[in-house]
């Protein structure tokens, strides 16, 4: 039986209480001019200063973990706690009071994709290899799927991978792979057979980063950061007992870590860009620019303010799927475009009420701290799944439009213009 939430809130407080500072002042205060101002979704440090980040992450994550923490809601036979999501949402939220370090760069994508998608489809030997490993903090995962010549068509990924004995010889180039720089571990979606159609003839591998063959490069942004990276695969060995899923039933397999990429995504509320949705953040930069009492950008807070409270809606609903046992559905991909537009939305409106002070370090608290985020926001829109895509999703599965078609679906259009070329 799970524990009960008082005895495991005593428990929680207990081990915070031992390992943490606990923060002063409530979620919701603000003091103008006060601490550092930067608001920002990707990370712009130095390399040096990421690394040694990404190390405090992982020994906190390690920390979590030796203490009982560290995966809540994974089986007990792979090093999870095996209690519920409200108990993962009490933790979430008293954790939320302390002065912990950010483990996104673990969290995000390892922890919040790619470990339930290696639980649902991973060998049993594998399972026990990573899980117990990247939940307990020594191994950072990577998600190996965009391709140049794919873009949002995930499905037609050309990267090949040929089987030679027991083993998979493994070809081609992925793009815009966050954290890889940081990773020892990669889910690639491969093409293995060239001949079926293009959702049926993939197949879904771990690939160790540090094998021959593997090359990572950064991709700088324009906020300055290099937060992604293109990663060639040049004739690297993948065993066999390194496939998720069966063979050509990648397609399944990259279905379960994007549903939980968009819920991971879409569920993000915190961190630096946390403060871009947060009204009394945004009630102050008004305030210190003489705005606050001008009725169009009080009205265009209002409705920043209401999409935010949306999204949080919708990522309440997801959350009592997840309590009922139901996974991630169509409610995640909604939440991730609620996300997305509400951040854009947020950094253009401070642009807007900030104005020319937006351009310059002039080192006025509250100013400039903007332009990181304002430049990192076509990621965002991109990132998880483009809003084009997102919106097909809605679309289809939640409002029952008719499907889209796509090069392998067969459309009436498509048979009438084939049979007026065969008269010609």
């Amino acid at each position: 039986m799970p524990i009960e939430l008082d005895d495991f809130i005593t428990e929680v407080r207990g081990f915070l209480d031992a390992h943490a500072t606990r923060r002063t002042g409530g979620a919701g205060d603000v003091q103008w001019g006060v601490g550092e101002d930067r608001i920002t979704y990707f990370s712009t440090e130095a390399p040096e200063v990421e690394a040694k980040a990404v190390a405090v992450a992982k020994a906190w994550q390690r920390t979590r973990y030796e203490n009982g923490f560290g995966w809540l809601t994974g089986p007990t036979d792979f090093g999870g706690r095996g209690l519920t999501t409200v108990h993962e949402l009490v933790y979430d939220s008293l954790e939320a009071e302390y002065d912990v370090p950010d483990t996104g760069v673990l969290a995000v994508v390892g922890l919040g994709m790619i470990g339930p998608t290696i639980l649902a489809h991973g060998q049993e030997k594998i399972k026990q290899r990573y899980l117990p490993a990247m939940y307990g903090g020594d191994v950072i995962a990577c998600q190996l799927f965009s391709e140049p010549a794919a873009g949002s068509d995930l499905a037609s990924v050309e990267t090949k991978a040929v089987r030679e004995g027991d083993e998979w010889v493994l070809n081609g180039q992925k793009v815009w792979t966050s954290v890889a720089h940081h990773a020892q571990l990669g889910l690639a979606l491969c093409r293995t057979d060239p001949d079926r159609p293009k959702h049926r003839g993939i197949t879904a591998f771990l690939v160790d980063l540090s094998l021959p063959g593997v090359d990572i490069r950064p991709l700088r942004q324009m906020s300055g950061g290099a937060d992604f990276n293109e990663v060639f695969l040049t004739d690297v060995h993948v065993p066999d007992d390194h496939r998720l899923g069966e063979v050509n039933d990648g397609w399944r397999v990259a279905l379960t870590t994007l549903m939980n990429e968009r819920a991971t995504v879409g569920g993000e509320t915190g961190g630096p860009a946390g403060r871009a949705v947060s009204l009394p953040f945004l009630r102050e930069l008004l305030r210190a620019n003489g705005r606050l009492d001008d009725p169009a950008t009080r009205r265009e807070l209002a409705s920043l303010y209401a999409g935010q409270a949306a999204a949080e809606y919708m990522n309440r609903q997801a959350l009592r799927k997840l309590r009922a046992g139901v996974q991630p559905g169509p409610e995640a991909s909604v939440s991730k475009l609620l996300y997305a537009q509400n951040l854009t939305r947020a950094a253009h409106f401070a642009a807007d009420v900030v104005g020319p002070k937006l351009i310059a370090d002039t080192g006025e608290w509250g100013t400039f701290s903007w332009t990181e985020l304002l430049l990192s926001t076509p990621a965002l829109r991109i990132l998880g799944g483009t809003e084009e895509i997102m919106k097909n999703i809605l679309a289809e599965r939640v409002l029952g439009l008719p499907k889209e078609p796509g090069i392998d679906t067969k459309s009436p259009f498509r048979e009438l213009r084939r049979s007026a070329r065969s008269s010609a």
